[in-house]
């Protein structure tokens, strides 16, 4: 938590605060903005920070009360403790001399101003500041404007300081009067749309910053999106500053108004009481580990291989389609009875070359494990679970074991159905859990080394937890305000509940993994920094968070977000519920572009948030989907349309800039693509055009450039990907890099997979 060290009220409903936060305060740049949330429940806002005292270690930030959010900040006093603020984040301002620079600041856009204008003083420019508001107690930072421009102009609507008039007439009059190289330009949005079109007309380069609706601010859920030139950027990671001569503010208008109507409808919550926090083994060990332990050779006595075979496989228990499809948060698979669990595990042969584990890229002892279920030992099969992988309970919710470690066994080639690995691995997971005896991995001897890990997504999570084991000093630092990445706010709870997720990260804290919120790197803290901290070693998990679009016309409409936006929304922020500051819109039609996980997990959120009708789109046909099958059944029993080679091509919005319309190619499937998979191609002339009120875009991510970006010779791969060698190493020795930032996009395992390989060479790299 970061502490409010002073507070004024600088005029009707405008705070300036000065906040304790030092690493921020030492990186930030003219420019920059953080991610402010207030209490447990509260939304993610951005805020551009007016001023910074790295020696203070204090950042300031000027306030408005506009909505909710802003307002429950600014009813925090000196002394208070506001829940999280994360930062430096955005595109630093591009300063050099100029020659004659009109600034223009409206309301609380002078704040950020005020840096800018410091900067370009100090550049040599001569700076000519232009200050709007209504009225003269709006007018906010003079003095601390006129120390650092060679003049500043005042204007206010009603004429009661400086002169009467909009900011374009001032800023006009500079131009008249004298040459004026460059003109910035922060404010209102619809100020900044005509300064904008004043200053084309008279051919003035214009920068603006905007400030739009984000969720997370380091560009993973594409809210902020906005078209610039005709292209499609994101303000959080490309910004927030652009040529306000290429900026689309019509759409961008529009966008920012989305969610005014629940923001009126949420201000009801200020009058109510608030409880806002500011807030080495034995030869004997060996021996009961092998194959050949008596206790294994007793059970493989005890069935022959044809009976275990003549097994059916056991079936998951479930919620009722119907019910569930309305229940946001109970998870659908209810997991095995122990009857049922102790049957399954006798249909497992204990192979001598066991190819389930050929299939599992975190190499568990599958068989092993099994056979500790078998005999009743269901904490020794957890324990079994623990020695390599650190998630087991999610693992084994989440995992397409159908296409890794059961695609593998042996009952396949006998014409029967594989052993429900995934099952059991979930069944000795929750066991340990809901037993209360959980084991914590056996840990080497401190070696006192220091590993940095960047992002606790699942390939994070595993390489800290062996690095753990391994005896080194592991810090994890997470950009988010919740410790799991994509567990937390990509997996719905109905999926994968929250709690899972919270007790396998409490198990690496116990094993003394350190975890550090709220803290970018490559923004907050550079990787330069960590070094110069002594961390000896890097390993980058930050994830492809980078949402794709379509590039259609229309997409940029209101009501058309990103799964990765719409999911983060629901699961991390739980906007869905009626406490939550966080809004999210509940489409009555929703529309599903996609046929991943990802897809599935949104259009059953859809249902469950109220859709009447909820449909999945692909271009493809559904045998081509990417989608686990489970997650495919589970949709359709839960109403779910599926609209298969069908294309989005175009969305229709109505006059406020909402979508209501989606036009769809009909599709056919051609020739095989490079994957292998028959490419789809459209029908001549075969179109089709749906209602809808919300369309939610699946259509793949890409690397998150904030981390990469950030260091200094590091080799890139295709689409921004980290390069690495086949133990995970990237083109500097000291940093490796594992699971989305290399794949572009994986599953839980892949990228659990990757942690592990890493760890495992860099413990060897730096023994050596």
């Amino acid at each position: 938590m970061n502490k409010i060290i002073s507070k004024e009220h600088f005029s009707e409903k405008v705070f300036k605060l000065v906040i304790e936060a030092p690493l921020i305060a030492k990186s930030r740049k003219a420019g920059h903005f953080v991610i402010v949330r207030v209490g447990e429940k509260g939304e993610r806002m951005p805020l551009t920070i007016a001023a910074a005292d790295p020696v203070k270690g204090t950042i300031t930030l000027v306030v408005q009360e506009v909505g909710l959010s802003s307002t429950r900040l600014c009813e925090l006093n000196e002394g208070d403790y506001i829940t999280d603020v994360v930062g430096p984040l955005g595109q630093a301002t591009h300063i050099e001399n100029f020659g004659t620079v009109v600034c223009a600041g409206g309301g609380v856009g002078v704040a950020p101003m005020l840096p800018i204008v410091q900067a370009l003083k100090a550049a040599g420019n001569r700076v000519i500041t232009v200050l709007a508001g209504r009225t003269k107690e709006l007018i906010i930072l003079e003095k601390e404007m006129r120390e650092s421009s060679d003049e500043v102009i005042i204007m206010t609507d009603d004429g009661s300081y400086g002169r009467k008039g909009l900011v374009t007439e001032g800023v006009e009059d500079v131009i008249k009067r004298e040459k004026v190289d460059k003109c910035f330009c922060i404010g209102p949005a619809i100020m900044m749309k005509f300064v904008c079109l004043l200053t084309k007309k008279y051919e003035i380069p214009t920068d603006v910053s905007l400030n739009t609706i984000m969720v997370d601010g380091t560009g993973m859920c594409g809210a902020c999106r906005i078209t610039i030139g005709g292209k499609t950027k994101f303000v959080c990671v490309d910004g927030p500053e652009f040529d306000g001569h290429q900026v689309d503010f019509d759409e961008m208008l529009k966008r920012m108004g989305a969610f005014k109507n629940i923001e009126r409808e949420e201000m009801h919550k200020l009058e109510e009481p608030q409880t806002c926090q500011a807030t080495g083994e034995n030869t004997q060990a060996e021996d009961e580990k092998s194959r050949n332990a008596a206790w294994r050779q007793e059970l493989r006595k005890s069935m022959k291989a044809k009976e275990r075979t003549a097994i059916p496989r056991v079936e998951m228990n479930e919620l009722d389609a119907e019910y569930r499809s309305h229940s946001r948060k109970e998870e659908v698979n209810r997991g095995l009875t122990e009857e049922q669990a102790l049957t399954e595990a006798k249909r497992c042969l204990d192979c001598a070359n066991p190819g389930c584990m050929e299939g599992c890229p975190v190499g568990i002892d599958i068989p092993r494990f099994i056979k500790n279920i078998e005999r009743g030992e269901f904490l020794e099969a957890a324990k079994t679970l623990k020695e390599t992988s650190a998630l087991p309970a999610v693992c084994g919710r989440v995992c397409p074991q159908e296409k890794q470690c059961e695609s593998k066994c042996i009952h396949l080639k006998m014409n029967e159905k594989p052993v429900a690995i995934g099952y059991l691995e979930r069944f000795a997971a929750d066991y340990e859990r809901e037993s209360g005896q959980i084991s914590v991995p056996e840990i080497k001897e401190k070696n006192g080394i220091k590993i940095a890990v960047i992002g606790s997504g699942p390939a994070g999570l595993s390489f800290a937890g062996d690095m753990a084991k391994y005896g080194y000093d592991v810090t994890v630092f997470e950009a988010l305000h919740e410790i799991g990445g994509v567990l937390k706010y990509g997996i719905p709870e109905f999926r994968l509940p929250n709690k899972i997720v919270d007790v396998e990260i409490e198990n690496l804290a116990q094993m003394g993994v350190k975890f550090i919120k709220d803290c970018i790197i490559g923004k907050t803290l550079s990787v330069e920094q960590l070094e110069e901290e002594g961390f000896k070693g890097i390993f980058v998990a930050s994830g492809a968070g980078l949402p794709n679009f379509m590039n259609i016309p229309g997409e940029n409409s209101i009501n058309i977000l990103s799964s990765n936006e719409y999911l983060t929304r629901v699961n991390l922020m739980d906007a869905a519920s009626e406490d939550s500051d966080t809004p999210v819109p509940f489409g009555k039609c929703v529309a599903v572009i996609g046929g991943g996980n990802t897809a599935m997990d949104s259009v059953r959120t859809a249902r469950r948030l109220g859709a009447e009708r909820a449909m999945i789109i692909y271009r493809r046909s559904e045998e081509e989907m990417p989608a686990r099958i489970e997650e495919v059944k589970h949709a359709k029993e839960e109403g779910v349309e599926f609209l298969t080679l069908h294309n989005p091509i175009e969305y229709i919005a109505d006059e406020q800039g909402k979508v209501k319309q989606v036009v769809l190619q009909k599709m056919e499937l051609g020739e095989p693509d490079a994957s292998g998979r028959r490419s789809p191609v459209p029908i001549p002339g075969a179109t089709e055009t749906i209602d809808i009120d919300l369309a939610i875009v699946s259509v793949g991510v890409s690397p998150n450039p904030i981390v990469p970006s950030s260091i200094k010779g590091l080799e890139l791969g295709r689409k921004g990907t980290i390069a690495v060698n086949d133990n995970m190493q990237s083109s500097i020795p000291t940093i490796y890099a594992g699971g989305d930032i290399v794949r572009g996009g994986a599953t839980v395992i892949l990228a659990m997979g990757d942690g592990r390989k890493a760890a495992a060479a860099m413990n060897e790299q730096l023994k050596n």
